[in-house]
Order: C-alpha cells, then structure tokens, then sequence
C-alpha cells in the first residue's frame, strides 16, 4: 500500500509504575498520542494510507465528519493543509441554531460553533466548518457525497473520507502499529513478551478493527478489549467486522484475529459526555502517572479498564498494553465540566 510518512514513529511503551500499583495490573501504554504535534493521536495513523491514496487521486479537498470536537477532523484539517490540501469538514452539533434543513452552511465561525479545543485547531488550518444536526448526521456518508459532487462541479477534485478514517484503509494502519509493537517487544522493550489484552477506546471502529487484526498477525496479543465511547457492543461489532472485512480484501494476508470483545460498560450518559466518577479517574490518572487521557475517548476506556479490574472481569496481575489515542484538545474544551474534580 502506498503510505505518506507523516507520524513519529514509533511512538513508545511505557510503564507507569504507580499507576499500574493502583489498578493491580502489568500495565504498559503505548503513546500514541506521541504521533505528532497538534495533529497527533491516532488518526495520523490512518490518515498516513488514506491521504497517500488521496494524493495519487489527484485530491485537492478532504471532505470528513465528526462531532463538534473531532479529533480525526482536526488532524485531518491540519494534515491536509500540510500537503496543500483544503478541507470541508461536517461536525455534528445540538446547537438549535443550526439551520433547518439540519446542514450548516460555512462561515469562518458558523453559528453554533465553539470557539475552544479542536474547533480552533480546525479553522488554524483553513478549514471549512459546516454544522450538521444529529439527525442529518445519521445520512453522513450521503451528505458528504453530495458535497463531493457540488465541489467536482465547480472544477475541484474531493476526497472523501469516513468519519475516523474507519475503513479497510485506514484500518491497516493499525495493523502496521501492532507490527511496531512486535518489533519493540523483540527488542526486548515493555518486558519482550506478548500481552494478554490491548485495551483501547472505539469511537468509530476502525482503530480496534486494525488493532484485532494486526494483535494476531504479529503476535502481540490473544484479546483485544475495545471499550465503547458511544452506541452499544452490538452495534461496534458488527462495524469492525466490516471495516476488517474490507482489510481483509486489501491485504489477504490477514487471515486470523486476536478474540475481540466490545465492552459497552463505560460509554457514559452519550457520546462525548463522561460521568463524575470516570472524571475523578481521569484525575487520578493524571496524578498518578503524569498522563493525560481526554474525557471522551481514553478516559472513558481507562475508567471502565479499572472498573473491571475491581469486578473481577479482568484479573488482577494481567499483562495489559493500553493504547493511548490522545485526545487533548477535546480535554481542553471541557475544563468547565471538570471544576468538581480539579
């Protein structure tokens, strides 16, 4: 596959000892947040295939999608204009000022629009922000079509990308990072020997569709556990069997998978907002390790990671690799809902 070199690779694993004390796990993180600078997380990953794809396409615009603070539009607004590439980005909002057909037309701050987090990063790159509701969000790869075709008519040649770059080529790069993994336990990184679970969050599948993959391919663990942010474990299993469907395709070499299982346990009241008691994990991650997990994505799996270690669902003493998929603009955009536990 033809691959951009846009991330830092390879990110490192780590153990915070304290914090690995605390919960009462072998614990190790792999810092993917580490990808990058203001565009780092895990989406470069991804990014790193669909916009090499992009480019021999002739693309001059990305057209993505997310809610209001999307870490994925955010690294792919200032990826893009890194290549010289525009982007028109959907971002889903409850903002009743929206207009009523449910799609926001552009404006450098479209009404509705926070101006904090990701959305600042997003309009730093040159991107063009349209607002959608949640309703018109549900047809998301419909109005990003529609939206291709109105910019191939004015002579511009669009790229459509889904929301996390969750698809069979976005997906490989993780199979690519679980590689990197196998290659720093060769090395004799993390302990050297394999894990008995990577824990990550699912936002959009496609993340743990690569990391289920490529778990199995380079031996780097026998489960994957990816921790819901938003919908049910049904719903995310049925996605990720698709997306590593479509891996599967591109590159058939994949023919096994470490066990997945879909824990919905932590994904909180919705899609973006945390309860009090997995903030006060956050906070207790922080002060315990020094590591930062955001209040959407790693906080919530982090959270409901603990949470299983003290059910019993997940024994104590287990050789557990957390993979860190950053997130800190969205944290930064919601300091307010942190006043309780701060």
């Amino acid at each position: 596959m033809k691959r951009l070199h846009l991330a830092h690779l390879p990110t490192p694993i780590v153990q915070p000892k304290r914090l690995a004390e605390a919960i009462g796990l072998d614990l190790w993180v792999k810092r993917d947040d580490m990808t990058g600078g203001a565009e780092s997380g895990n989406k470069i990953r991804k990014l790193e295939l669909l916009l090499a794809d992009a480019l021999a396409q002739g693309a001059d615009t990305l057209i993505t999608c997310g809610g209001v603070q999307s870490n994925h539009a955010r690294a792919t607004a200032l990826v893009g204009a890194s290549l010289g590439l525009s982007s028109v980005l959907y971002l889903r909002t409850t903002d009743p000022g929206v207009v009523p057909d449910g799609l926001g037309r552009w404006a450098p701050w479209p009404e509705g629009t926070p101006i904090t987090g990701n959305v600042v990063l997003d309009r730093l790159a040159g991107a063009e922000i349209r607002l959608i509701t949640p309703a018109s969000y549900r047809d998301r790869a419909r109005v990003m079509e529609e939206a291709a075709a109105e910019l191939r008519a004015t002579g511009r040649t669009p790229y459509v990308i889904p929301e996390g770059g969750s698809n069979g080529l976005g997906s490989l790069g993780y199979v690519e990072a679980m590689g990197e993994v196998r290659r720093q336990l060769d090395l004799g990184l993390a302990g050297g020997e394999p894990f008995d679970v990577v824990v990550l969050a699912c936002g959009s599948g496609g993340t743990a569709a690569g990391v289920t993959l490529g778990a199995a391919r380079h031996e780097v663990a026998a489960e994957v556990r990816a921790m819901a942010v938003c919908d049910d474990a049904h719903t995310f299993e049925q996605v990720i069997e698709r997306i590593m469907a479509e891996a599967r395709a591109l590159d058939p070499r994949l023919t096994r998978a470490a066990h997945l299982v879909v824990d919905d346990s932590a994904k909180g009241p919705a899609y973006g907002v945390s309860t009090p008691a997995q903030r006060r994990r956050l906070v207790d991650v922080a002060r315990l390790s020094g590591l930062v997990l955001d209040p959407v994505y790693t906080g919530k799996a982090f959270a409901g990671l603990w949470d299983l270690v003290d059910s019993g669902a997940v024994e104590r003493g287990e050789r557990v690799l957390f993979l860190h998929t950053g997130g800190l603009p969205g944290l930064l955009a919601q300091g307010e809902e942190l006043r309780d536990v701060v």
